[in-house]
């Protein structure tokens, strides 16, 4: 039996001592956690938090792991007190846009899994009764919420931890990480080294300095938040006992940035409505300089001015009493409101839990656990990979302006089509002149400006018939997109496919490479292209890719995003045989679809583009007027077409000629809200948006692009034996019963009464005039024809489950 690898945890939070307890209870017992404060109010954010855990999130992983940790949480006790109290969560509204988001979140919820109610004004002050009802239009009740005692939380866990054999330092500062030939050997402390083969750095907003120490930029930025306490409140004396503190539920009024919980006789009142404080990691004073601990700062009373006429308010007793203490308190935020787990890429055995914030620490824990000792979660992670962001995103600058932005939208009701604002525009394709000029609306992803429509077409909004929309599902929307739709299905339009990730696999070992890491049979001849799945060990769709063999040795990879590079580069043999290269930035796409899209590029190249001399799913080099170029007969969208590549420099000449080119076949130029109706009529999917790693290719529908003949892969020893027969869910594909109806993606799908699943992707079809959406199912519900509702925003909408695909069955567009 292999010996557990030796593991140090860098800081002894909420975290760290989760991670600490997850690890020995699964057998790794060399386990030692240190950190430069006392144990174990260490004196980080874990030390002062108020302790409120809201479950739902708009993201089912955040949910997960707020859910574990309330599970876990609730069955821990310190010396007979509580480390979790299930008093409920009660969010209020005070506005009908509050209102109207409490019911779409609690749609999430009932996806989810997570139990809770709408309440009417009444209700919700029969559960807390200090709120005035008069000021509120209803509330969500989620009975499982509840407070945290975040270091008694620590300290429970981390004395299983030392039952196990674990070991806590307080009193440790890191100033160093061991390091020898690429990989970690231990940490080095004021008090002496320790010998690790695993790092963990859970240091919270310490974690950027200890990211420095080995070359890594951990993205967050510490930020200040205030948090203040009440006198006593006349109604509360003598209701809450010294040991249960607190009876009545976390309380959340997010329209005025405010949340709320018992202290005894007091009320605690958290505050995001303020401006945004940036802390500098470097000027964090230590446990032993700080007057109160590191992560608590003076409280700014000029700043909580309106939290307290607004608590007033909605709390209209604690008119009797006032402010007596308050504090501004520390924690992290990162670019895009994640927390940050994975490993060191150049440095073997260091890893990070960093911006976890209490409400998900347990169940981030566990997820580190699992990852460290089985190889990969049982949780999709991929929203919180360290290695999801792309390199511009690291910049500190974007990462400070997007960490600002983030605290001050926390509470806000965000679409989940919103982008950033700022820093914008980022990247951009060799189009984006020619884009303005045709007045693209763009939104944000990974940095790209993406056109959504076009301006340029609403003079054709006669030629289309387009339902309603209610103001949610209009934002970021137009019925521009309608246009777009028909003009592609029925003559050509031209659209950006730069920003989708691409990348080149070269070298002797190359096939066998791509061989190994995907389900596909690639060894095919030069000039292939092939739909294929990459696996984790779990048998998990990781992505799913395009490969384009353009040589013997060299391929074309049109990937998901920098974790599919991420994977690919911890695959690579040790031989040097293989290469991996990012080229996106050095290269641009046009997708090329439409009935006439042979018509427009024939005439521009000599090579043969007709169907006999470019077959679909087939690569060729071609000339496209003076443009060199790739072309790739493919088709996201179901029409026929290529994607055209060229390098970046001659981008901007290739839409010239084509544009001039398409003008007399009334070619226009299409956005990505076209793109995503065409690509749902015809059951495309998108990974990370209708299938996970927590899926398998037959319960995704992706099972033709998965040849057990072809010898091993990753993932294939997981999968073998299972088929679209023995699944017992579905991706499947669903249509609303009401043509005008429109449903966003994440509604809960119920069957006779009950809820079974939930909705991925979605999206009007203009070619079939009605609503499709994909949802995961039980298998008895996902038979074509069966029946069920989608609730949207408390509305039950009636759907059918559909045989797919909706449009060209028979693949007749495509491949003519």
């Amino acid at each position: 039996m292999t010996k557990p690898p030796r593991v140090v945890i860098i800081g002894a939070g909420i975290v760290g001592s989760s991670l600490a307890d997850e690890l020995t209870e699964r057998g790794w017992t060399d386990v030692t956690v240190v950190d430069q404060g006392p144990l174990f109010a260490t004196g980080g954010s874990s030390s002062h938090a108020p302790g409120l855990v809201f479950q739902t999130n708009a993201s089912k992983t955040m949910t997960e792991l707020a859910s574990y940790t309330v599970r876990k949480l609730s069955g821990l006790t310190l010396d007979g007190q509580w480390c979790f109290r299930q008093v409920g969560g009660l969010e209020v509204a005070t506005t009908e846009a509050r209102w109207t988001d409490l019911k779409r979140k609690h749609g999430l919820a009932t996806s989810w899994g997570i139990e809770g109610t709408l309440l009417g004004p009444e209700e919700c002050a029969a559960l807390h009764p200090l709120l005035d009802p008069s000021t509120v239009l209803g509330g969500l009740h989620v009975p499982t919420d509840g407070l945290a005692n975040a270091v008694r939380a620590v300290e429970a866990q981390a004395r299983r931890a030392m039952e196990r054999g674990a070991r806590f330092l307080g009193g440790h500062t890191v100033v160093g990480i061991g390091q020898e030939n690429g990989s970690v050997t231990g940490v080095e402390t004021d008090q002496g080294f320790i010998a690790a083969d695993i790092v963990v750095c859970a240091a919270g907003f310490w974690g950027p300095g200890i990211g420095r120490m080995v070359g890594l930029t951990i993205p967050l930025l510490p930020l200040a938040h205030q948090y203040a306490k009440t006198g006593q409140v006349a109604s509360l004396i003598g209701v809450n006992d010294a040991r249960s503190e607190a009876n009545k539920p976390i309380l959340r009024h997010q329209d005025q940035d405010l949340y709320y919980r018992e202290h005894g006789d007091r009320i605690g009142i958290g505050y995001y409505g303020h401006r945004p404080m940036p802390v500098d990691v470097d000027e964090i004073l230590s446990p032993a300089q700080a007057p109160v601990m590191p992560s608590v700062l003076a409280f700014t009373e000029e700043d909580f001015a309106r939290a307290w006429q607004e608590t007033v308010s909605l709390l209209p007793e604690l008119a009797e009493t006032k402010v007596e203490e308050g504090f501004n308190g520390i924690f992290s935020f990162t670019p895009d409101g994640g927390p940050i787990m994975g490993e060191h890429r150049e440095l073997s055995g260091f890893w990070v839990a960093e911006a976890v914030w209490v409400t998900h620490s347990a169940g981030v824990a566990r997820a580190m656990a699992e990852w460290l000792v089985d190889g990969q979660p049982r949780v999709d992670v991929h929203e919180c990979d360290l290695h999801r962001f792309e390199e511009v995103q690291l910049a500190p600058d974007y990462i400070a302006e997007r960490g600002r932005q983030n605290f001050i939208e926390v509470y806000d009701i965000i679409h989940p089509l919103q982008p950033m604002e700022r820093p914008r525009p980022l990247r951009t394709s060799p189009f984006y002149p020619r884009q303005q000029q045709l007045g693209a609306v763009f939104l944000e992803g990974a940095g790209w400006e993406r056109p959504y429509w076009y301006e340029a077409n609403a003079g054709l909004l006669d030629t289309v018939d387009v339902p309603e929309r209610d103001a949610w599902s209009a934002r970021y929307w137009s019925p521009v997109a309608a246009v777009e739709s028909a003009v592609t299905r029925e003559r050509v339009a031209m659209y950006d496919m730069t920003p989708l990730k691409r990348l080149e696999v070269s070298g002797p070992g190359a096939l066998d490479f791509l061989q190994r890491l995907t389900t596909n049979n690639l060894a095919k001849s030069v000039g292939s292209v092939t739909y294929t799945l990459m696996l984790g060990h779990d048998g998990g769709v990781r992505s799913d890719l395009t490969v384009a063999r353009l040589g013997e040795n060299l391929f074309q990879v049109g990937a998901n995003g920098p974790l599919d590079e991420d994977w690919m580069r911890q695959q690579l043999p040790a031989d040097g045989s293989v290469g991996v290269r990012d080229i996106t930035g050095g290269t641009c796409c046009i997708g090329l679809w439409g009935p006439l899209a042979r018509d427009l590029v024939s005439p521009l190249t000599r090579e043969d583009f007709s169907h006999a001399g470019f077959r679909y799913f087939r690569a060729k080099k071609a000339y496209i007027g003076e443009v060199p170029v790739t072309a790739l007969r493919l088709s996201y969208v179901g029409e026929l077409g290529w994607e055209i590549y060229a390098s970046a420099d001659t981008g901007l000449k290739l839409w010239d000629t084509l544009w001039g080119a398409g003008q007399e076949l009334g070619v226009i130029a299409a956005g990505r809200s076209a793109f995503n109706s065409l690509r749902l009529e015809k059951g495309y999917r998108s990974w990370g948006t209708d299938l996970t790693t927590e899926h398998d290719p037959y319960e995704a529908g992706l099972g033709f692009a998965v040849r057990m003949d072809k010898g091993d892969f990753i993932g294939r020893a997981a999968i073998e034996g299972r088929s679209e027969e023995t699944v017992r869910r579905r991706l499947s594909c669903l249509t609303l019963d009401d043509p005008t109806a429109l449903v966003m993606g994440k509604e809960p799908v119920f069957a006779a009464g009950t809820a079974v699943g939930y909705v991925t992707s979605a999206s009007y079809g203009y070619s079939i005039g009605r609503t499709v959406a994909y949802a995961w199912l039980p298998s008895a519900v996902s038979v074509p024809g069966t029946p069920v509702t989608i609730g949207y925003f408390g509305e039950q909408l009636p759907a059918t489950v559909a045989a797919e695909p909706l449009f060209d069955p028979q693949m007749e567009r495509i491949r003519r």
